[in-house]
């Protein structure tokens, strides 16, 4: 073997000796030592980059070392063992490694024998910008001029339609809310969201993974769910959508039937969780191809309870962003799919209908009929809800809570105009609440519209400034905003537009922070970097 390396290196030095004489460039003399020796020696990119400078392992590891502390990040782990492993392809080096050994060499990862792009988004062989490799920059800027290039995805990259770099995009998103800067849903995250999911989309109709993979994924997926009320919704869609990719990936190939199903099951979850949060975020156009999407994979697993599920999740994007009674109609789907098994769709569709028909109270000529059907409706979710098991009943996003439907009953009664019961209804559920912003927000915001109902419409503004104020500015998502907009609305058309604290509401609603997270780096393991 000592053989083999001593000759390796004697033919390296000779071609990168002919190759600067020729004057070509470091990476073209790696290509040269490449062609030269990949065939006799198996020599790997990597390495042939390293052969064409000319220095040692040892070279390398310093150079790497040298740019972790001019970054003021701690002496990282690497060795001349990990590196020989990274020349002899037994380890592929994660995305911060592989950053620093593209920044030393000055060449982008598919140079190395990588795929691309690299986490930083910029290309390494551009002048100027081989300093400042720190995943920060840009994000806490220390220089006086702005580096925004640091944050920009490789425009001469073709995205790959779900691939490494839409899950990169994400990724870059994910690096930015961690170090505590504001992201704007922009068309280039927008983008990756929409290509991640038709990546889905196209393994579902085009699929081993270990146990412990699978229970793996599957404690992620219950995890998120749990995470869905209390996480800022971009930051929790990039995890999510993270762990989608992944499941998608494992689909690629088809796998036994047990499997293909927890797959499928875990799909629809992740989908309809993403379309929950694109609501949230106000984007229905992509909710509604999230929760397609949902419907895909949960038709594949035979689950009446999980399609049912999805179905009654995506009554929620006509509820609040079309037409109500699109809402009753896919509301009334997902109870006839539920079937007579006790399962949170059964408790959650009724619901949907209510609110559907209290919407389409106030323009009915016959209204007292449609109250009565809403009411029905409640007492059907009612029975529904005592027939779940509990941990459906303790479940957020997979499941129905009572928190919940306490907050959902209040609604109603707010939009049939029975302001007295409402108000005691709705007081009720934010008692049994702890944490979960949005809904907390949201039933205050309700007991705003109460106070409005009683004639009080300063009483209704405070309540509305108060519930804004109670939150981080990042938990005030699009669907917070448009219900604050409609108590806008309505006290202006009742009262005008001279009701005190009203620019003061408006303001508030308008406030946009950035949030106080710790440095990512700080939490990420060394396997990871």
């Amino acid at each position: 073997m000592a053989g083999r390396q001593h000759k390796e290196t004697e033919i390296a030095r000779q071609v990168r000796a002919r190759g600067l004489a020729a004057g070509r460039s470091t990476a073209q003399i790696a290509e040269d030592i490449q062609d030269a020796c990949a065939k006799l020696f198996g020599t790997t990119r990597v390495k042939s980059h390293r052969l064409a400078h000319g220095i040692a392992l040892a070279d390398v590891i310093e150079q790497v070392r040298a740019l972790f502390e001019r970054d003021g990040k701690p002496t990282p782990g690497i060795g001349e063992t990990l590196l020989s492993a990274y020349e002899s392809g037994l380890k592929r080096p994660g995305p911060e490694y592989l950053h620093y050994l593209c920044t030393v060499y000055r060449v982008e990862p598919t140079a190395l024998g990588y795929d691309g792009p690299c986490i930083c988004g910029h290309g390494h062989k551009m002048p100027g910008v081989v300093r400042g490799g720190d995943l920060h920059e840009g994000i806490r800027e220390t220089s006086p001029r702005p580096r925004e290039l640091w944050l920009q995805p490789d425009s001469s990259i073709p995205s790959t339609g779900g691939g490494e770099e839409d899950e990169n995009v994400l990724r870059r998103t994910l690096l930015k809310l961690l170090a505590g800067t504001g992201v704007a849903l922009d068309g280039q995250v927008l983008g990756a969201v929409e290509n991640i999911r038709r990546g889905m989309d196209d393994t579902l109709v085009s699929a081993t993974v270990s146990p412990a993979m699978l229970d793996q994924w599957e404690e992620s997926t219950i995890g998120f769910g749990r995470q869905y009320m209390n996480t800022p919704p971009l930051r929790l869609l990039c995890d999510v959508l993270l762990e989608f990719a992944a499941v998608r990936k494992a689909m690629e190939r088809r796998q036994p039937v047990d499997v293909q199903e927890r797959l499928c099951r875990m799909a629809a979850q992740l989908s309809g969780l993403s379309g929950m949060i694109m609501i949230d975020l106000g984007d229905h156009r992509l909710a509604r191809s999230f929760f397609r999407t949902g419907r895909m994979a949960a038709d594949e697993t035979g689950d009446r309870a999980l399609r049912a599920w999805v179905t009654a999740r995506e009554a929620l994007v006509p509820l609040y962003y079309g037409d109500p009674r699109e809402a009753l109609n896919l509301a009334k789907k997902s109870r006839d799919m539920a079937g007579q098994a006790p399962c949170p769709a059964k408790a959650m569709a009724p619901v949907v209908e209510a609110r559907a028909l209290a919407m389409l109270a106030g323009g009915s000529s016959s209204k007292k009929d449609v109250v009565d059907q809403a009411k029905k409706a409640l007492s059907r979710a009612r029975q529904a809800f005592s027939q779940m098991s509990e941990d459906d009943q303790g479940d957020t996003a997979f499941g129905y809570t009572e928190r919940q439907l306490y907050f959902y009953q209040g609604d109603v009664l707010v939009k049939l105009g029975e302001a007295m019961e409402a108000d005691i209804v709705l007081s009720q559920a934010l008692e049994k609440y702890a944490g979960e912003p949005l809904d907390q927000t949201l039933i205050r915001i309700d007991l705003a519209q109460c106070r409005l109902l009683e004639g009080d419409p300063e009483d209704a503004v405070k309540t509305a400034i108060s519930a804004l104020r109670a939150i981080d500015p990042i938990h005030r998502t699009e669907l917070v905003i448009a219900r604050v907009n409609e108590l806008i609305k309505g006290v202006t058309t009742k009262y005008g537009p001279g009701v005190n604290g009203l620019d003061e509401l408006r303001e508030v609603a308008l406030e946009r922070a950035q949030q106080d997270i710790p440095d990512f780096a700080a939490v990420l393991e060394p396997e990871q970097l």
